[in-house]
């Protein structure tokens, strides 16, 4: 009955066996290509998603694989004003690897590199990936970079610590303080007593005048009133201050003993005694490698020349620390009014307040010195 019905619903009849055989053909050739089909798109697409896999790995490496510094270091880029987009490649290699450097200058290309808007210095560290790198540097999200200059003698000395730490010019630097100190009551020999050696942060492609404002306006907060009030005690200005800080740091590099020599000084300016300062002859020779003071060296015309003027040199002869500094403001009374190295070469010195003491112990010295066959 089954079988009648199949029959009937073809246009077969019941009677007709090769009718049914070539349709029962027919239907297995069918199914037989329909399943070939589907293998074949099924292999496809196998195909394709491992394409698609090893694409987005690929991107993935490209883009998130970490930086991997050297010996644990980090690197700075650096991006100066002007530069060209090759060179700025060029500076990427070279600081992050052919590789890294590659990666990263890509992908700042795609941020919309521009290196007007990327001047600048950026750190880079161990695990930092390039997008995160290219990305930083392409928004010109610069690093900080630390700038000191402590033990500056003069401002020449001075522009070139600040330009081989900053994007700048020692010449830049020099023009901007003639820009902006005098603005301030600062005359060219007291440009040193503007600036606290400490331990400054900058964006790398600071203006020049803008580091000099941020310096002044970081040493004027350290003149509190309090500070102002002990100077104006010593009947001195914030610049002669810093002008005798300068001269005690040339004379001691021991700091229990700076104080002791910063009132020896003051005792002298009180007195309107010479202050015979041997540091103040070295500076107007310009020799700071002087390990001995001669006569040659005292018959200097100079108005540093302490042993031939009265008073304080026109300024400082260094830029003084903060801690020389309140050194000066609160140094310890006493009758002092010499000083002489000692014999032993220690650093520290002998104090007289009479001229024979003093005397005897500069002798004892200068054996020294002639028995080292210092001249």
């Amino acid at each position: 009955m089954i079988r009648s019905t199949i029959f009937a619903k073809h246009g077969f009849r019941q009677n007709n066996p090769l009718k049914f055989t070539a349709l029962a053909t027919q239907t297995k050739r069918k199914k037989k290509k329909k399943q070939s089909w589907g293998q074949r798109h099924s292999l496809g697409l196998l195909i394709g998603a491992i394409a698609i896999f090893v694409a987005v790995c690929s991107a993935i490496g490209f883009v998130f694989i970490p930086y991997s510094a050297k010996d644990g270091k980090s690197e700075w880029i650096y991006i100066p004003k002007g530069i060209s987009t090759n060179a700025v490649k060029d500076s990427m290699k070279h600081s992050l690897g052919s590789s890294m450097g590659t990666r990263v200058y890509i992908i700042w290309k795609l941020f919309g590199g521009n290196s007007d808007v990327s001047q600048g210095a950026y750190k880079v560290s161990g695990g930092q990936s390039a997008l995160n790198i290219s990305k930083r540097i392409a928004r010109g999200r610069q690093t900080p970079v630390d700038v000191r200059f402590n033990g500056t003698r003069t401002m020449k000395q001075l522009s070139e610590r600040i330009a081989s730490q900053l994007q700048c010019t020692p010449d830049e630097f020099q023009r901007a303080c003639d820009e902006v100190l005098p603005d301030s009551g600062f005359s060219r020999p007291n440009f040193p007593a503007a600036f606290i050696p400490d331990s400054y942060e900058f964006y790398w492609s600071a203006s020049p005048a803008n580091v000099v404002r941020r310096l002044l306006d970081y040493r004027n907060r350290f003149w509190s009133k309090e500070r102002r009030a002990k100077a104006a005690s010593l009947g001195l200005t914030t610049s002669q201050v810093a002008t005798i800080a300068s001269i005690v740091e040339e004379e001691t590099a021991k700091a229990d003993e700076k104080p002791k020599v910063a009132r020896l000084y003051l005792n002298r300016l009180k007195k309107g005694i010479k202050l015979q300062a041997d540091p103040t002859v070295k500076f107007a020779t310009g020799d700071f490698t002087l390990r001995r003071i001669t006569g040659k060296h005292l018959a200097i015309e100079s108005p540093y020349n302490t042993y031939k003027v009265n008073g304080l040199p026109p300024g400082p002869i260094r830029i003084p620390a903060a801690a020389t500094i309140d050194a000066v403001l609160n140094a310890p009374k006493h009758d002092y009014i010499y000083m002489c190295a000692k014999e032993n070469f220690s650093g520290y010195h002998n104090f007289a307040s009479d001229y024979a003491t003093h005397m005897a112990n500069a002798r004892r010295y200068q054996a020294e010195l002639n028995r080292r066959g210092i001249r």
